[in-house]
């Protein structure tokens, strides 16, 4: 054996793994070892992608752990995970390989507070009422006569009976359209959604739509709290009237429609008034029409009366005759009032030339006096000093002009 050998005994061979390996190792067990775990917390940080998966990080005071709620699994729920909702999760314990973090994959939630009915309703409920959809003032009122009602209903169960009893009584003649749907279970709210969009395109003029179903537990009513029927709804041309259970009984669904009827009997009465008594109302107005022409007419032959008395109407023309005379008065007048208007105006035209006259400088003239003007400008000459030796002078007398030069 060569010098300074050292051999070693007993020491096992090392397993070296490389990163991957070991991830896909750790990643084999822990799914092999928890397949199916129920774990308990709270829901933060939850974010759902295009895809329509979630992922959000489940915790409780002393740690966390992130999770993920795949699409599949997701579609089932009735409540969506929001951030603070204490949960119950159903879910095998897994990492994701390529980085080696732990996680937990769902496929079961259920809230601990609420039930996951009670939850969904409230997020559903906050959601379209932020989006105005619960506005009253986008829900419009009903016709007062329709010509034709349409059903969204089962056609089993009473609802559509009384419904259709009520109808007929009230308005004999009426046309009513029944488009029959699911009402409760799975599908059930696809088929209402359907029906109240190819109400709207085949039958637009449907006057008012009944949708609704008779009462029952919070699960058989649900398809009128779901999202598609409430859009639906909101999206309908024709005025909706919601008649979902009992009295008490409250689904999305009333919240967003123009009306909300209590029952399916109420809406049928609600939707179409009674034809006797209109007919009754229209009778009553065709007595108070009656009266109160009658009325007006009896003013007008008192009026008529009374007028045939007057001295005028019997003998029409004292009317003209009266107004003859007036004229004729002031026609007579008139010439008179003319020649004094015309002397008078000449006396003061004469006055007004004499004033004038007084007045003119000519009128001076004639007496001897004499007007000076510089020349050439024939400005008036006041004082001598306004000349000098050499200007010429025109001097003004009553007939004619002097043409002068001062020296």
């Amino acid at each position: 054996m060569p010098s300074g050998t050292q051999l070693d005994f007993g020491q096992p061979e090392r397993k070296v793994y490389s990163v991957g390996e070991l991830n896909g190792r750790i990643h084999d067990l822990l799914e092999g070892e928890f397949p199916e775990v129920w774990v308990e917390g709270e829901v933060s940080g939850a974010k759902t992608y295009p895809s329509g998966h979630t992922y959000f990080t489940l915790k409780d005071a002393d740690a966390q752990i992130k999770a993920v709620l795949f699409k599949g699994y997701g579609q089932g729920m009735k409540f969506e995970p929001k951030d603070g909702i204490k949960c119950l999760v159903r879910a095998r314990v897994s990492t994701y390989a390529k980085r080696g973090d732990l996680q937990l994959i769902v496929s079961h939630m259920e809230p601990r507070e609420k039930g996951a009915l009670q939850l969904a309703f409230e997020q559903l409920k906050a959601k379209l009422a932020q989006e105005g959809l619960f506005d009253p003032a986008r829900k419009r009122p009903l016709p007062a006569f329709p010509r034709r009602v349409g059903i969204v209903t089962s056609l089993q169960g009473a609802a559509i009976r009384d419904m259709l009893t009520i109808l007929r009584r009230r308005w004999a003649g009426l046309e009513i359209a029944v488009y029959p749907v699911k009402v409760q279970g799975d599908g059930a709210a696809l088929e209402i959604s359907r029906a109240i969009q190819d109400f709207n395109r085949r039958l637009p003029e449907t006057d008012v739509l009944l949708v609704g179903r008779g009462g029952g537990s919070i699960e058989d009513l649900w398809a009128f709290n779901e999202e598609p029927v409430a859009r639906a709804i909101a999206a309908s041309a024709i005025p909706v009237v919601s008649c979902v259970g009992h009295e008490t009984d409250f689904t999305i669904a009333d919240f967003v429609a123009d009306v909300r009827a209590p029952t399916p009997s109420a809406a049928a009465e609600l939707a179409v008034p009674e034809k006797e008594a209109v007919l009754e109302r229209l009778k009553g107005s065709a007595k108070s029409l009656a009266a109160a022409m009658t009325s007006c007419l009896d003013r007008l032959a008192l009026r008529l009366r009374a007028a045939a008395g007057h001295r005028f109407l019997q003998a029409p023309h004292r009317i003209y005759e009266e107004r003859i005379k007036r004229v004729d008065e002031v026609a007579g007048r008139l010439p008179d009032a003319a020649r004094r208007l015309l002397v008078g105006k000449e006396k003061d035209l004469r006055r007004s030339l004499e004033k004038l006259q007084a007045l003119s400088p000519l009128n001076v003239l004639s007496r001897g006096y004499a007007i000076a003007e510089k020349l050439p400008e024939r400005a008036i000459l006041r004082s001598a000093g306004q000349v000098a030796k050499g200007d010429k002078v025109r001097v003004r007398v009553h007939e004619g002009h002097i043409d002068c030069e001062v020296t």
